[in-house]
Parts: structure tokens; sequence; C-alpha cells
């Protein structure tokens, strides 16, 4: 007897960007994966313009379904897109993502003889002759290689790929939505998930090609966002493990600093170490920035219920 393929839910949260959501939704629709084992779920974080007439082309290739949300951002569209979904294993990517035709194939593969890990794989930049986009995927690949030296006990995955059992991810209560921005909510359920004593397992066959066209202002405003994520992050990582907050030491930066030099690219390595440094200094800004808004609200309140 034919072993049954596994059953995926693909879901993708989506804002603003129908040509990317369009061209994303096209791959999938050639993946080399039974169209009855899978199925994709989008959602609409209030895009300023509606996505059915970019989701209608794909209602007969594939089983899919659109659902709109007012705008809270990725955690929360993520979420709601699990709870509609039917697959044993939920499958995570960004509509700036277009998966290889196996894609499914080599997580399944993964599942076989790891259905209750996590499952991570690899982003490959789309954009070569873009240099920040190039910058900013090398950033991502420079923390593969810090928190994932040994695949089979990874730390840390972005949530453009990773794919888990469905009954895991509600079991420790899906991604958390205090993150309103697509900035550390990813490394907080990789952090959570190992605190619960789960696997992660890091799988580069299993591939997706990043398409994220980035200008010098959003390059700066990405990085600015990840400092106030990974602000969020620690805090809520060290009311966890009741400590102190903590970051990464220094040879972490030292090491991500040189980084562009030891990898081949199109683009200019020094140029690229210059955003590297661009993208650290941005990172703190955001990192104190957040820290200070947070405690300025804080005081805020306590002065609003001591006059109570």
């Amino acid at each position: 007897m034919t072993q049954k393929q596994t059953f995926f839910s693909i879901v993708i949260p989506t804002y603003n960007r129908p040509e990317r959501l369009a061209t994303c939704l096209g791959a999938i629709a050639h993946l080399n994966y039974p169209r009855d084992r899978f199925e994709v779920i989008v959602v609409d974080d209030g895009s300023d313009t509606p996505m059915e007439p970019v989701v209608a082309p794909f209602r007969q290739q594939l089983d899919i379904t659109l659902i709109t949300q007012s705008n809270a951002g990725p955690a929360t569209a993520r979420n709601k897109g699990v709870a509609k979904a039917k697959g044993e294993f939920l499958v995570f990517t960004d509509d700036d993502c277009t998966p290889d035709p196996d894609w499914l194939k080599a997580l399944a593969d993964h599942f076989t003889t790891a259905p209750d890990s996590l499952i991570g794989g690899l982003a490959i930049n789309a954009l070569p002759d873009n240099l920040f986009s190039t910058a900013s995927q090398l950033l991502i690949d420079y923390l593969y290689d810090y928190y994932n030296t040994d695949p089979n006990q990874a730390t840390f995955f972005a949530s453009n790929n990773f794919a888990l059992a469905k009954e895991t991810f509600h079991q420790l209560g899906g991604f958390d939505t205090t993150f309103p921005l697509a900035a550390g909510e990813d490394r907080e359920w990789c952090d959570r998930w190992l605190h619960n004593g789960y696997q992660m397992i890091y799988a580069p066959q299993a591939k997706v090609y990043h398409s994220h066209h980035l200008t010098l202002k959003r390059f700066w405003r990405q990085h600015f966002n990840y400092g106030r994520g990974a602000f969020h992050f620690h805090q809520l990582r060290a009311k966890r493990n009741l400590d102190k907050m903590k970051v990464e030491p220094f040879s972490f930066y030292l090491d991500l600093l040189t980084y562009p030099f030891s990898k081949p690219s199109k683009q200019p390595s020094l140029l690229l170490a210059i955003l590297f440094c661009l993208s650290q200094v941005a990172n703190v800004a955001g990192f104190f920035w957040e820290r200070s808004t947070q405690t300025t609200t804080a005081k805020r309140q306590l002065s609003q219920t001591a006059c109570d």
C-alpha cells in the first residue's frame, strides 16, 4: 500500500503587496506535491486594496482560502490563518517569497522521521542586484550560521520558511500577538518552542526565494523595527526564564561585521560591511526607542492608577 502524503496547510500573511502575492501563489501552484494534500490560506492584514482579484485566478488550481482582517500585524494574521487550517502540519511563508518546486516534499521527508520537530528551511535572496536586499538577507544568513551550527539542534528560524505540527502550535498558544510588527515574533516563537523541550531541525533542502525590495530608507526602517522587536523579545524571555535581560556576547557582533568578507556576492563586500554596521546602529536605536516608549507608558499608567 502506498504511504499517504502529508497534509499541509500553507499560511501566508499579506499586506499591500498584490504583485508579490501573485508571484508567490504562482510558485505554489507549480509545487511538486499532490494538489489534494495541501491547502493555501492567505490572510489579508488590512491591505488598502482588496486581495480577492489576486487570489481568484488560482482557485481552480489550488485549494485556497482568503481571510481578511483589520491591520493587526503578521503574528495575528498567522494565528487567524491557523484557526481555519485543516492540515496536520502548518507551513509558514511570506507573500514576497516563492517556494522551490520541491519545498513541501523536502519538509515532508523530515516530518516522516521527526513529526514533533520545528523544521526550518533556507531563504535565498532573489534580488542579488539590490544592494540593500542582499545585505538584509546576508544578515539572516549570518544568524542561521550562528544559531544553527548543528542542523539537528537549531535555535532560530525566520517565519518566512518553517513548518510544524498544528497540534503543537495550538498547545504552545500560537504566535505572540503583542508583537505588532514583523520583527521578533518568529524569534520569540523559536525560544518558546525550545523552552518547552521541542527540537528544531534546519533543512536547507526546503528552499524559498525571498524578493524583499529595499531602499536605504526601507533598510533603516526594517532594522530599526528589528531593534524594537528585539527589546520586546528579550523582555519576554527574561520574564519566562525569571532572569535578567541578556543580549548576545561581543564576539557575536564582531563576527557579524566581518561576515560579508567571507561570503561571495555580486555586491562589494565593503559596502555590505558598511550596511551591516548601519543595521546595528538602527537596531540599537530601535531597541532603546522601544525601551523608552514602554517605560514612559508604564509610568503614565502608574500615574493614572494612583490618581484613580
